[in-house]
């Protein structure tokens, strides 16, 4: 007879399993699946604001804005996913599919990745 893998009890049942219960089970998967570090997590949070902010400003999948209504929304710019430098010199910065190019006088051009 096994035990489980979270609590330490006696397993009955089928052979193969591994947990006593729904509830162990679910509780040693979010302990293994959990951002490792608070560095992670932080990062993480960090895009998903960044991405909801673009999808606000951007609807028409394609709109400008400037840098100060960004910034009042709480925009980081260091955060991001990828960059996309076109054939006509232009830098695009995206998060997943939502993206901006800088424009002069601090504006920004927000488009949307087609898929």
């Amino acid at each position: 007879m096994k035990n489980c893998l979270e609590c330490d009890e006696k397993i009955i049942g089928r052979e193969d399993k591994k947990f006593c219960s729904d509830g162990c089970r679910n509780a040693y998967n979010n302990k293994m699946n959990k951002d490792s570090t608070n560095l992670m997590r932080n990062i993480n949070n960090k895009l998903r604001k960044n991405y909801r902010i673009l999808c606000e400003l951007n609807t028409e999948g394609k709109s400008k804005t400037t840098k100060s209504k960004l910034l009042s929304k709480g925009f980081d710019f260091d955060y991001f996913t990828s960059i996309l430098n076109t054939k006509t010199g232009n830098t695009y910065h995206f998060l997943y599919d939502q993206g901006y190019l800088v424009l002069e006088n601090d504006y920004y051009m927000l488009v949307k990745k087609d898929n």
